[in-house]
């Protein structure tokens, strides 16, 4: 077997692929149609599949009805996605998953089943950003974001060992070693729990990004209840951290208390400065930040009359108004998202 192709047993094959190249789609393809397995398992969840399947039902729906499906994230790992293939200069023709959907389709035809083996990508980014503190999230952004036109990359080279979620992902962890705890490492652990569920279906060709391949065959040779058990508590999001939610009400409450001296005391004139210049500090600061934003101006004034209100409920904000009154009047799709 070539070094992306490995056996493990004789009913167990995985293939690792690069998500950008056209010789993994018939590598795949050939792979499929003269192995003949019972099952194919593919490094995808519910979500990217969609994505792959109807590639413009994301670029065409209105954003508003992207967000309230929560499929946000999605945004996110295209644009992430594109920006790197752009830097790496990758014009492979192929989008990037192609091989995997092949995969699924040539299944299909050959009336073999597939299994989906990846966690949700929601799931993944949501515990990859509560891990991260401010410096790394700011790290992780430029990492896969910004252009870097004198970074250079052997695309032949690439191509052969690894694949382009992987590259993005050991970005990742050199900016932010605990964001790559969870898109490589918990990635790893639970692609090959998946797999051991599936192993006693027969022959399974497991199709996986080639930067996996290392991670998932040391997985795989420890106990198989080991490697299952820890499926359940990789796939729960992570509890939100208690401070942000101390930090919100500190500020309403000081000024809440502050309200409340003040007219405890009788001090009439001062109470009237304090209330006026928490609005006009508010209103003008919140309607400034939507005006930068280059927002609508029934945008502009819904954020400067909802910011003084909302400053004082730490679940509430204003750019959720001024945002829902952009979204209803410009009403941008999700391929406007992705471009910006």
């Amino acid at each position: 077997m070539g070094q992306n192709i490995v056996d493990i047993g004789d009913n167990l094959r995985i293939i690792g692929t690069a998500h950008v190249s056209t010789a993994s789609v018939e590598l795949v393809r050939e792979q499929i149609e003269q192995w003949k397995p019972n099952l194919v398992a593919v490094e995808l969840c519910e979500s990217r599949l969609r994505s792959l399947q109807q590639p413009d039902d994301l670029d065409n729906d209105d954003l508003l009805k992207i967000i309230s499906e929560g499929r946000s994230s999605m945004i996110l790992l295209q644009s992430a996605l594109a920006a790197q293939q752009r830097r790496m200069g990758m014009e492979t023709g192929e989008k990037p998953g192609a091989e995997l959907l092949a995969a699924i389709e040539v299944a299909n035809e050959n009336g073999i089943d597939h299994a989906l083996i990846d966690r949700d990508v929601v799931i993944t980014l949501r515990r990859a950003w509560r891990k991260m503190g401010l410096r790394e999230k700011w790290r992780v952004l430029n990492a896969l974001l910004w252009e870097d036109d004198d970074e250079e990359f052997d695309l032949d080279e690439l191509i052969e060992d690894s694949d382009l979620l992987t590259t993005m992902m050991e970005e990742a962890r050199e900016a932010a070693p605990r964001a790559g705890e969870v898109l490589i490492d918990e990635r790893d652990a639970f692609l090959a729990g998946r797999i051991q569920q599936v192993r006693g279906k027969g022959k399974v060709l497991a199709v996986v990004g080639a930067g996996h391949i290392n991670g998932i065959i040391e997985h795989l040779e420890k106990p198989a209840l080991e490697t299952t058990s820890r499926l359940s508590k990789l796939s729960s999001e992570p509890p939100k951290p208690i401070w942000p939610k101390i930090v919100m009400w500190t500020i309403p409450i000081f000024l809440t208390s502050v309200v409340g001296y003040l007219f405890w005391s009788g001090d009439t004139e001062a109470l009237k400065d304090t209330i006026w210049y928490w609005t006009a500090a508010n209103a003008i600061l919140a309607g400034l930040g939507v005006a930068l934003a280059r927002g609508h101006p029934l945008s502009i004034l819904v954020g400067a009359l909802a910011s003084p209100i909302t400053s004082l409920n730490p679940t509430l904000a204003a750019g959720w108004f001024a945002g829902y009154t952009q979204l209803k009047i410009a009403a941008p799709t999700g391929g406007d998202a992705t471009e910006f």
